[in-house]
């Protein structure tokens, strides 16, 4: 019997120390980042003239950027600080953001989101473990305030981005900037500079090595194949739909209400009755046959689709984090970095491929078909157990998980 309690968010959130806070709100604006273009991927291509493959980089440059980047992240944090290095992803995405309000091409606006996701990928990865690492009630609550700021970044996302989209394409990067630029002043006013002797020593091809470790990497390759499936969603609907600004950010409003909903409320739960690894092929399994309904050439059903894809996205989002940062031996920014390389990896490739997709196999709804595939590829990876007879490493009892915490 597995004995370890799952928290609720109610636990998660009481007492916790205010840098917690201030992190879990930088990383609510930072998520906005990602579903912010949704709205606007239609204005954008009219503004500035551009075909649907052209404005789907916008995706794929700031995933590709950001992938690369997640391998230096551990190494810059044992550097510099986590604090540091925060800080210097939030100034990158204070410029880029404000220079991309101002863009009057679209290849200046990929590179621009090239150059955001950079600096995301400095504040992500090293947000999550200064969450983890300064959050009282251990790791387990850490993640599902973590992945509760990840769920309201992108239900708001795209609802802003559609109200000031709907003035503008360029008004919802600048709103970004504005939020932004307050995030960077109250985090490098209140989040606590860490000593240097308590950083690990980190080595740049670290979260590679990390990944030898046969569970992080079939954890990691199963995200990477659901995330090109989340973003097939992401980049892809706003075309397959056609509707107007407002109409797409209260689609994905919808969504990504559903993403905060589930990855707080309803993951704990599942895992708790199914074991982490167990749950996680469920929900993948289930994103599967939503990917296949969204190939139906029907609106609503694809609008019914896309919501409810939420559920489940939200269910996957924190049992993939969970699994990643307690699966492998490795030092948790170090799992992290290695294991979000590859989360981010599967959503780049997706968000650059989607428009070719649909051009190769000649239909509009083919993307979604793709998607499927992989996330039963993903299922199968996970299915596969660790060396006979290892117990399920995700049913640790909760006594280990605070040891794990005071190492």
């Amino acid at each position: 019997m597995h004995t370890h309690q799952h928290p609720s968010l109610i636990g998660a959130v009481k007492g916790q120390p205010r840098q917690v806070w201030i992190t879990a709100f930088a990383a609510v604006i930072a998520f906005m980042g990602i579903g912010l273009v949704d709205p606007i991927l239609l204005s954008i291509a009219e503004g500035l003239h551009a075909t649907p493959s052209q404005v789907t980089l916008l995706f794929a440059s700031y995933l590709g950027v950001q992938v690369v980047a997640m391998l230096l992240t551990g190494a810059c944090a044992a550097r510099f600080g986590a604090k540091r290095t925060v800080l210097t992803g939030l100034v990158l995405i204070v410029i880029a953001t404000a220079a991309c309000a101002m863009a009057n091409s679209i290849g200046v606006l990929i590179g621009l989101r090239g150059l955001w996701g950079l600096g995301n990928a400095f504040f992500i990865a090293t947000a999550l473990s200064v969450i983890v690492g300064a959050a009282t009630g251990g790791q387990q609550g850490a993640i599902l305030l973590y992945e509760a700021a990840l769920g309201l970044g992108l239900s708001v996302g795209p609802l802003l981005g559609a109200l000031l989209g709907s003035v503008s394409w360029r008004g919802p990067f600048a709103g970004t900037a504005v939020l932004m630029a307050i995030a960077l002043v109250l985090c490098a006013a209140f989040l606590a500079p860490d000593s240097r002797a308590a950083r690990p020593r980190v080595a740049l091809l670290d979260p590679l090595r990390a990944l030898g470790h046969g569970g992080l990497l079939r954890t990691a390759a199963g995200s990477a194949l659901y995330t090109a499936a989340f973003f097939t969603v992401l980049a892809w609907t706003p075309f397959v739909l056609g509707f107007s600004a407002v109409e797409i950010g209260l689609v994905f409003f919808g969504w990504g209400l559903c993403v905060a909903v589930a990855g707080v409320a309803l993951a704990p739960k599942l895992a708790a009755r199914l074991g982490e690894r167990h749950a996680t092929v469920v929900a993948v399994l289930g994103y599967a046959v939503l990917m296949v309904l969204l190939a139906v050439p029907s609106k609503p059903l694809v609008v019914v689709g896309v919501i409810l894809s939420g559920l489940v996205s939200g269910l996957l989002n924190t049992l993939f984090t969970g699994t990643a940062m307690s699966i492998s031996p490795a030092p948790r920014p170090v799992a992290s970095a290695g294991y979000n390389f590859c989360r981010w990896l599967g959503g780049a490739l997706a968000a650059t491929l989607v428009g070719h997709v649909a051009g190769w196999l000649g239909s509009p709804h083919a993307p979604f078909l793709v998607a499927a595939v992989c996330c039963l590829v993903a299922g199968a990876l996970l299915a596969i157990r660790g060396r006979a007879g290892q117990p399920d490493p995700h049913t640790v009892p909760a006594e280990a998980v605070l040891v794990g915490e005071e190492l």
